[in-house]
């Protein structure tokens, strides 16, 4: 080979190497940023700091075409399979992968090293993890993977250097992986993204933004963005447009169980009562075939009086064979009827009203135990004029109460009944799980289909996931039929705003993940926008959020699931209990407390962050999960309410006919103190947080009106504040003080 041309050769071979693409420099005068083409290695360097090694580089790609300019960049991967660019704006550096076919790419690794002080990280409402912390590193680690629509609530994480924090942006949410690894004491970080075969083209967009010594700027850069990208959707607009949704201000947000027919009042004489359900013909026969084997036995025992436990037994029992019954109209069908369901409950109440007249108190209008007029005369005597109400078992106890129903919408209440439409059941599977019983033709047409060509189980490993462009038609059918027979004036669409996402390769109808999103998301707006309903969901995850007023999972998500000794082991004494009775679950009404690692991950203050209400206070109003609500958790309760305080978010409670007594004054103390706040922040950004303590118990909390909230964390007085206690601090008016009880 000539000299000349093997010279040439080695030069051009060298261009083409990591160590020359090492030296791709963008800068301007906020940062400096130092890249590697062929691995992605970023080196940042903010004005008058110390340099950050941010990534470390995957492993090196071929690159081709590379062009820059001082503020841009632009290559090729492996003979162009991938073309990449990175653009510095300002703070924000842009990175944008583009695929020529399907694949798995690793983009970022983020050494242990980059970690600085700590991590912010957007496990639910958000938490500050110092470096080298072991109990979290053990817990990240026990987590596995980690999806960036369903586990994160915000598609982004954060470092923090003291004098400024890095923060990646995921602009692209969909189809990413990321991956913790151990570094010694610290931890670090990969990502992965899909381009599917569904949309191969569609691009991977991330930023890297250069943050103020802020632990929330990178929740404010991503607000910020989300604005830019006309994808922000404030609550003062969504109650222009739905003007019910106002109730939302201030409310406390409650549970109803033991919405079924009829409560033990009902019911004026037992042994009538037995008499006609031992018929020979009938209404009575029919129910009588359909009661379980113990209230079968109830009906048959000899005794002439049934003591309170025989009473219960046999009016659990009725209750679901008037279920059975009302559900015989529709269940099991192709396609149900929605306007046949929505009509048969009453029917059959006022068939239960003739024919057991002698053994029933009259009129039916006021049956009912939980769920009836009395009630809502007891919350609204109470003091209570904000509120919303969600039927924990579906709809059925709507269609069964009407009366009560437009009752609490007269006093003034949000009425809602728990809906779902994400998993779709067989005819076999489970009657009682109401809401999911959308026909066979769903069960088998709506199915998300995955890549090996097998349907996608459903939640619990029943059922199919659904395509919600597909069961969107029976959505509005049996939406707009219950609504109308029933009165709610709300609604709460079960898991839509979780962030869980699929691909669907059915060759008809494929789904990618981005458009999963948007059928949720429009699911919800038709709703809200064609009933006038406020409509809430699950969680509230960032990618899922629009078109939502309300969201159950923020500020206390789902802990623990599949944990032996809170889910199975009787004995524990971290047992959450049974979903038994249906008229007061244990899971829901039995205290219990939390176990590590899962209470110090959670719950203790000083590592807890308002990212999530950076972001979306002023647009969700978010609270906790129904598996726990303020009062399940015993040893967490005062961190619970303070946080929740001071974050500017509602209560949850679940109350039953049997609680109501008990759980009142709790419910009416806090509200004295929440109502006129939220009514006031509830539209408003939260514009601010800080530690005010060195030990990080006493918080401070800002809002756009110039409103703080400043909660102290500790037993006794700190910083002029009364221990175990959040006080407001409103612009023109006296400081109110809100202590745990």
């Amino acid at each position: 080979m000539p000299r000349n041309l093997r010279r040439a050769l080695c030069i051009s071979m060298l261009l083409l190497s990591p160590l020359a693409v090492a030296s791709t420099v963008l800068e301007n005068p906020q940062w400096r940023i130092e890249l590697d083409a062929a691995t992605l290695a970023v080196r940042v360097t903010p004005a008058g700091g110390e340099p950050v090694q941010a990534a470390s580089g995957v492993a090196a790609h071929q690159v081709s075409q590379l062009k820059q300019s001082k503020q841009q960049a632009n290559w090729q991967w492996d003979n162009g399979a991938y073309r990449l660019s990175a653009t510095l704006d300002q703070r924000d550096l842009i990175i944008t992968v583009t695929a020529r076919e399907a694949a798995e790419l690793e983009l970022i690794r983020q050494p242990a090293s980059a970690m600085g002080n700590g991590l912010i990280w957007p496990l639910a409402e958000g938490h500050y993890i110092p470096a080298g912390n072991r109990l979290w590193q053990d817990f990240l680690l026990e987590q596995g993977d980690v999806n960036s629509t369903q586990d994160l609530s915000l598609p982004l994480w954060g470092v923090d250097h003291g004098s400024f924090t890095l923060n990646w942006l995921l602009t692209n949410p969909y189809n990413n992986r990321l991956q913790w690894q151990a570094e010694g004491s610290r931890l670090g970080l990969s990502l992965h993204h899909e381009f599917t075969g569904l949309d191969p083209t569609a691009p991977m967009t991330l930023r890297l933004n250069l943050g103020e010594a802020d632990v929330l700027a990178g929740a404010k850069r991503y607000r910020q963005w989300l604005i830019e990208q006309g994808r922000y959707e404030p609550l003062a607009d969504k109650l222009q447009q739905i003007p019910a949704g106002k109730k939302l201000l201030g409310a406390s947000h409650v549970y109803l169980w033991g919405n079924d027919l009829l409560g033990l009042g009902d019911v004026r004489d037992w042994a009538q009562l037995r008499t006609l359900l031992r018929a020979p013909d009938g209404l009575g026969a029919q129910l009588n075939g359909l009661l379980d084997p113990q209230a079968a036995q109830v009906v048959q025992v000899t005794l002439p009086f049934l003591d309170r436990y025989q009473q219960g037994v046999l009016l659990r029992g009725l209750n679901a064979a008037l279920n059975k019954k009302a559900r015989l109209n529709w269940q099991a069908q192709v396609q149900p009827d929605m306007q046949a369901l929505a009509a048969g409950y009453g029917a059959v109440r006022e068939e239960l009203a003739l024919a057991f007249a002698s053994a029933l108190n009259s009129p039916p209008q006021a049956w009912g135990s939980t769920l009836s007029t009395a009630t809502i005369k007891t919350l609204q005597d109470s003091g209570l004029q904000r509120l919303l109400l969600t039927l924990g078992e579906g709809w059925e106890g709507g269609l069964w109460h009407s009366e009560a129903v437009r009752k609490g919408v007269e006093a003034g209440y949000l009425m809602a009944p728990y809906d779902s439409y994400e998993t779709a059941l067989a005819d076999s599977e489970n009657p009682d799980w109401i809401t999911a019983h959308l026909g066979s033709r769903a069960y088998r047409d709506c199915a998300i289909m995955l890549k090996n060509g097998q349907l996608k189980t459903g939640f619990q490993k029943s059922g199919h996931y659904t395509d919600p462009r597909c069961v969107r038609p029976l959505l509005e059918a049996r939406v707009a039929a219950v609504q109308a027979r029933a009165g709610f004036n709300a609604w709460f669409l079960d898991a839509y705003a979780t962030g869980m996402l699929f691909d669907s390769y059915r060759s008809v109808l494929g789904m990618t993940q981005a458009q999963n999103a948007e059928g949720n998301v429009d699911a919800a707006r038709w709703i809200g926008n064609h009933l006038q309903l406020p409509v809430g969901s699950e969680d509230g995850n960032a990618t899922t959020a629009r078109g939502v007023l309300f969201a159950h999972g923020m500020q206390t998500p789902v802990m623990g699931w599949g944990d032996r000794e809170m889910t199975q082991d009787k004995q524990s004494p971290y047992y959450v209990g049974a979903w038994y009775p249906p008229e007061q679950p244990a899971v829901f009404f039995k205290r219990v407390p939390l176990k590590e690692p899962l209470r110090t991950v959670y719950f203790a203050p000083a590592m807890r962050l308002p990212l999530y209400q950076a972001v979306f206070h002023g647009s969700v109003i978010t609270t906790h999960h129904w598996l726990f609500d303020s009062l399940k958790l015993s040893n967490v309760q005062a961190e619970n309410e303070l946080t929740q305080l001071l974050y500017n978010v509602p209560p949850l409670y679940h109350l039953s006919a049997a609680t109501l007594k008990q759980r009142l004054p709790m419910i009416q103390r806090q509200d004295g103190f929440f109502r006129p706040l939220h009514e006031r922040l509830a539209t408003q950004a939260l514009t601010d947080f800080r530690w005010l303590s060195s030990d990080r118990l006493v918080q401070q909390t800002t809002f756009a009106d110039g409103t703080r909230l400043v909660a102290n964390f500790a037993q006794e007085q700190r910083e002029g504040y009364a221990g175990r206690s959040v006080t407001a601090l409103v612009v023109g008016a006296e400081p109110v003080v809100y202590q745990v009880d």
